[in-house]
C-alpha cells in the first residue's frame, strides 16, 4: 500500500508541471492536475504496477465560484490504497476530457456531473442528461442556479409557510 505522499511523488516525478497543486493533509489527500493531461495521469495511475488504481469510485463536480472542479475518487483493490484527483475548469466553458476509456464506470458518473453541474466531458461517448429531462434549463448544483417556478405545467415552488410541511413534524414524534 502506497501512502498519499508516495502516490503524489510518483505522479509529480512522471508529470512535473502538469501537477498544479498537492494537498496531503486532511481527509482527502489529492492532486490538482491540468485538464489537458488528465487522461495521461489517469492512465498512469491505472497502469502503474505500484499504484494500480483499478477502480473509479466516483466523479463529482464542485462549484468553487470562479471556476468549477471535477473530482475523481480512486481506489486500488490490488494495493488497498485510495487517492483523489481534481481538475479545475473555467466557469464560462467548463470542459474536461473524459476518463470513460480508462475506467468505464466514468460513463455514468460524468453524465451525472454534466447534468447537475454543467461540466462537459470532451470525448465522452454519450454525454447527455441522466437525471433531469433533456429540455431542463441549467444545472441545479451550481451556486448561481435559479430554481424554476414550474416545469411542464407542474408548479415547483412552495410558499415559505408550506415548506417544510407543518404536518411533517408529527411524523417525527
Amino acid at each position: 500500500m502506497a501512502t498519499p505522499a508516495e502516490i503524489a511523488e510518483r505522479v509529480q516525478a512522471q508529470f512535473g508541471t502538469a501537477v498544479l497543486e498537492t494537498v496531503l493533509e486532511g481527509r482527502l489527500p489529492h492532486l490538482v492536475v491540468e485538464a489537458g493531461r488528465l487522461q495521461e495521469v489517469c492512465a498512469f495511475l491505472r497502469e502503474s504496477p505500484e499504484l494500480k488504481f483499478d477502480f473509479l469510485s466516483a466523479v463529482a463536480g464542485v462549484d468553487l465560484g470562479e471556476q468549477l472542479q471535477a473530482v475523481y475518487l480512486l481506489y486500488s483493490y490490488a494495493h488497498h490504497h485510495a487517492f483523489t484527483l481534481k481538475v479545475n475548469a473555467p466557469r464560462d466553458n467548463p470542459v474536461v476530457p473524459t476518463v470513460s476509456g480508462i475506467w468505464p464506470a466514468a460513463d455514468w458518473h460524468e453524465r451525472e456531473t454534466f447534468d447537475l453541474m454543467g461540466i462537459r466531458f470532451s470525448g465522452h461517448p454519450d454525454l447527455r442528461r441522466i437525471l433531469l429531462p433533456e429540455d431542463w434549463v441549467g444545472h441545479p448544483l451550481r451556486k448561481d442556479y435559479k430554481y424554476p417556478e414550474s416545469y411542464d405545467g407542474i408548479t415547483l415552488r412552495r410558499d415559505e409557510e408550506d415548506w417544510p410541511d407543518p404536518g411533517a413534524e408529527a411524523l417525527y414524534k
